[in-house]
């Protein structure tokens, strides 16, 4: 069933993104994902490499993750049971630095530097907003839009007045952008900016391989074909590639120390000069 008024495949692309995030952006999942990116472990050697969490907060987690088909739970015996990715979830790993990139250029800097995983897990909020996909698809492909004509287009069994206040939260975070109210709508350079993670997030959404991100018809970009630029989170560290496409059980390139960090709310730096303020 369409949930927007744009056209069939649209819609439908659209629709797998948003439920993509909605399968990584929950409070740990990627750092869970990124904890059993090598070979499958036991619950115990998992729960020790997840240690920040409660007794009883990781089984549902893993619940969670193995019913969206990323991580497949193996009982070799009675007592023997381990825990890996399954393909899917592999495929979905590269798609992580893509995103550290774009916060890398994106995000306000901290008092600290952040780790990627912090990078990853706070751009993932933002582009999980409540029809941020398909108000972002919209600007993207018509450049400025009004509030009412958005509206028409992403909520058209709404009131149109409920468009403002996911707009209005797509200007506080900077990826959007208006010159003031009745003013129509575009996207900010950060909005501009997400082209290859969201084309790499509906390339893994529809299982297609990564390179198909460059040519998608509305976040496509000729750079994309390029090795995008390492990634990371402080000039001191190490910066390691963006891995490649991986086989089912080989490691990617993420460090231990991404993973064990206090989350830090980050913001894309773009000037909002109107629409909301920043929080």
């Amino acid at each position: 069933m369409a949930i927007t008024a744009l056209p069939p495949d649209t819609d439908a692309d659209i629709a797998r993104v948003t439920e993509a995030l909605a399968m990584i952006t929950p409070r740990w999942n990627a750092r869970i994902l990124l904890a059993l990116s090598g070979p499958p472990l036991r619950y115990s050697e998992l729960a020790a490499k997840v240690s920040w969490l409660q007794n009883g907060q990781l089984h549902p987690k893993l619940k969670a993750l193995c019913d969206a088909g990323l991580v497949q739970r193996t009982e070799h015996t009675a007592r023997h049971v381990t825990y890996g990715h399954t393909e899917r979830g592999v495929a979905l790993l590269p798609v992580l630095p893509v995103i550290v990139t774009w916060a890398e250029e994106h995000l306000e800097k901290a008092d600290r530097p952040l780790p990627a995983i912090e990078q990853i897990e706070d751009s993932l909020t933002l582009l999980t907003r409540r029809h941020a996909a398909a108000i972002l698809w919209v600007l993207k492909s018509r450049k400025e839009v009004s509030g009412r004509a958005l509206a028409r287009i992403v909520m058209p069994s709404s009131d149109w007045t409920n468009v403002y206040p996911p707009l209005r939260q797509l200007v506080a975070d900077g990826l959007a952008d208006t010159e003031g109210t009745g003013r129509p709508y575009r996207l900010s350079a950060a909005g501009e900016g997400l082209g290859p993670v969201l084309g790499a997030l509906s390339a893994w959404s529809a299982g297609q391989p990564l390179d198909q991100a460059a040519h998608h018809p509305v976040w496509g970009h000729p750079q994309m074909k390029a090795t995008p630029r390492p990634w990371v989170s402080s000039p001191s560290r190490p910066a390691p590639a963006l891995p490649p496409a991986r086989t089912v059980g080989s490691a990617p390139a993420w460090q231990n120390r991404d993973l064990f960090s206090d989350a830090t709310t980050a913001r894309p730096k773009a000037a909002v000069p109107a629409g909301g303020p920043r929080r």
